[in-house]
């Protein structure tokens, strides 16, 4: 592959493995496409699709399972601990080689513009793509969810960058952007209180005063009877892991509560991860270029 492009669609099914083998099989057996992993969880009743390829192919390929997911998933049934607003709830292009943002955010454009067309489904652009600042954060978007995006489309301030001004009757809106790698970094707590959850990540969330890079909402985990910080780090380079994991635990003391454990959704850069390492084992003087992977894949 000359140029490589990453995609993570969001797609609103975490919970019917039939329906999400149908939105994934779309992605396997294409020349040009790659699909790396695919990661759901019951609840927040999602499935995060990563693949690369070449960008023409990496688009069709979209644009094919973006229509499966319109036939399988119906919002107005859907229910789940994770925000959304639609069937297809995000769509985000990263440029990984031979590929610059612009031509990332040209192919977001290309995609939007080809699926609202297709699917009479109305799509916003949305960070590195946005046309209007107030739309590059995707939580503004989406603020109002599945169910009262029905009204907010409808003020002219949100009228969508392609499709119709009014939502799809069953999958609703859906995002489309350029962005940097983002790291979808969740950290679990030993309490089943959600306010807990929410207030520790108002404190981390940069829109709330917190870490620059970092977005945060809780999450309750009925299965296990837990909640969690649910963050996406939106550049890992600027915000590292290990200080959004560390402020946590500072927040978490005052109501006595203590981390469990945490988990990586999807797949992340292997710096993100070598670069907390680093903090925690106190290595000095460390570069990615002792990582044995870093030097073979040179």
């Amino acid at each position: 592959m000359n140029k490589i492009v990453q995609c993570v669609p969001n797609f609103s099914e975490g919970r019917d493995l039939e329906k999400i083998e149908k939105i994934v099989n779309p992605f396997r057996g294409k020349n040009g496409v790659k699909l790396l992993d695919y990661k759901r969880d019951e609840d927040h009743n999602r499935v995060v699709v990563t693949v690369v390829g070449e960008p023409e192919a990496v688009k069709d390929a979209v644009i094919e399972a973006m229509g499966v997911a319109i036939e399988v998933i119906d919002m107005t049934k859907h229910q789940g601990q994770h925000p959304r607003m639609g069937a297809i709830d995000v769509v985000p292009f990263i440029p990984i080689k031979n590929i610059s943002m612009t031509e990332a955010v040209e192919l977001a454009k290309e995609v939007a513009k080809i699926a609202s067309e297709k699917y009479n489904l109305p799509i916003f652009l949305y960070e590195k793509a946005a046309t209007d600042p107030q739309r590059e954060n995707l939580a503004t978007i989406r603020k109002g969810e599945f169910e009262g995006m029905a009204e907010k489309i409808k003020s002219p301030e949100w009228t969508p960058d392609f499709g119709p001004a009014e939502i799809h009757p069953t999958a609703g809106v859906t995002a489309v952007g350029a962005r940097m790698p983002l790291v979808a970094f969740n950290v679990n707590l030993d309490t089943n209180n959600l306010e807990i959850a929410n207030k520790i990540a108002k404190c981390v969330r940069h829109i709330s005063g917190g870490l620059r890079f970092c977005k945060a909402i809780g999450i309750e985990l009925s299965d296990r009877g837990i909640v969690q910080v649910s963050m996406n780090m939106t550049d890992y380079t600027k915000t590292s892991l290990y200080r959004a994991f560390e402020l946590i635990r500072i927040e978490a003391k005052r109501y006595g509560v203590n981390i469990v454990g945490s988990e990586i959704i999807g797949l992340v850069p292997m710096e993100a991860l070598i670069d907390t390492a680093v903090y925690y084992l106190g290595v000095e003087d460390f570069s990615m270029d002792q990582v044995l992977e870093t030097r073979i894949m040179e």
